[in-house]
């Protein structure tokens, strides 16, 4: 193997989503994403904070969908042609195997290297985002998914682990 097939084997690319929100973009690892559906009608819940949107039938599970929006502080909107991402627990409790959130329109795969993507210093994070990162010029939050199930399953009551 030459040197140059082997410097493009060790090249360490991670598949992701790119989910457009309000005023930001998210990227997550297409792995933490168990699938992107149409947005439909959601179950309300009752005395529910702004953050938590619905609840999403999905596959014969509820699942609760999210405003990343709103659960960082900002305005909730539910836009008919975005879509939800249904992502994969963290851990956190088995009894919350899914939680979704909602994107404000239709997310795009993207392969990112890992000399592509810095974080992001200038930028202040967010309560619900692991960090902000620059991938080329476009920039990105990483959303905390731990903490989100955590603010989740803190309102319904449940324990954490």
């Amino acid at each position: 193997m030459t040197e140059e097939q082997l410097a493009i084997t060790n090249i360490q690319e991670i598949p992701c989503m790119l989910l457009p929100m309000l005023d930001h973009n998210l990227l997550v690892p297409t792995t933490s994403i168990a699938e992107m559906s149409s947005v439909c009608p959601l179950e309300s819940v009752d005395d529910a904070p702004e953050w938590l949107m619905g609840i999403y039938s999905w596959r014969g599970l509820s699942v609760p969908v999210i405003s990343i929006e709103s659960i960082n502080g900002g305005k909730s909107i539910l836009n008919p042609n975005g879509r939800i991402a249904v992502l994969n627990n963290t851990g956190v409790n088995q009894s919350l195997p899914f939680l979704a959130i909602h994107t404000q329109g239709i997310p795009r795969m993207a392969r990112v290297a890992d000399e592509d993507i810095a974080e992001d210093e200038n930028v202040d994070r967010r309560p619900f985002d692991t960090m902000a990162v620059k991938v080329g010029l476009e920039e990105f939050f990483i959303p905390d998914i731990t903490a989100i199930e955590v603010a989740y399953l803190n309102l319904m009551g449940e324990s954490i682990g």
